[in-house]
């Protein structure tokens, strides 16, 4: 079985923040159990943003080829996803069904990612940022570790 993981939990396992034990145990417990950890294109482009976003802007402030390195290690380390059309034609059912506006709308791709590819579980600090779609489980890495 396949678990999605937001861009906030790559994010975290490289930045030693707070939540970067979090992240790290989170992404233990889900190869433990056996699942295979996954990524779409969308989690690399937003890494990359975060990635190279100055620091006094909520980034991370990695030069471009830093960030590079970084990306290709996420690429290497997990199992990536391709984005076929029926992702676009899913997110486009979701955003409308659910009238999804602004920065909602990567949250969207990522379940409609989810749903093209059968996976039944999403992984991401920003829980509640998800429940609004049904048939997706969504989980904070603590229930990982916990669970």
């Amino acid at each position: 079985m396949g678990v999605l993981i937001d861009t906030n939990i790559l994010v975290r396992r490289i930045r030693h923040d707070p939540q970067y034990r979090d992240a790290r145990d989170a992404l233990k417990a889900i190869e433990a159990r056996g699942d295979r950890i996954c990524v779409a294109p969308q989690n690399i482009i937003e890494f990359w943003n975060v990635a190279t976003r100055p620091a006094d802007r909520n980034g991370l402030s990695l030069t471009p080829e830093v960030a590079n390195r970084v990306a290709g290690r996420i690429e290497e380390s997990f199992h990536m996803l391709t984005e076929p059309i029926d992702v676009y034609r899913e997110w486009r059912k979701l955003v409308v069904l659910h009238s999804v506006s602004g920065l909602k709308v990567y949250d969207a791709r990522l379940v409609a990612v989810s749903i093209v590819h059968g996976l039944k579980t999403l992984v991401t600090f920003n829980v509640a940022d998800f429940r609004r779609y049904a048939g997706i489980e969504i989980l904070h890495p603590r229930e990982l570790v916990k669970g």
